[in-house]
């Protein structure tokens, strides 16, 4: 494992986030682990329950950010 910029980086070619949470935006489900691929996949999340909020919590953010810019 390599960890830059805040970022770490697996060199083992495994997949550390096994037990993350996923939500799946071409299909709509919240999966464990990645399972799709990173253009459709948001995450990981800790729970099952964040997973499902992903698109609320997008939505909610990128409202908290638009106030912010219009300040």
């Amino acid at each position: 494992m390599v960890t830059m910029a805040g970022m770490t980086t697996n060199t083992d070619n495994t997949d550390s986030t096994n037990g993350s949470w996923y939500f799946d935006t071409a299909t709509g489900e919240v999966t464990q682990g990645k399972t799709s691929g990173w253009d459709s996949r948001m995450g990981p999340y800790a729970t099952r329950a964040e997973a499902e909020r992903a698109l609320t919590t997008a939505h909610e953010r990128t409202e908290a950010a638009d106030e912010w810019d219009e300040d």
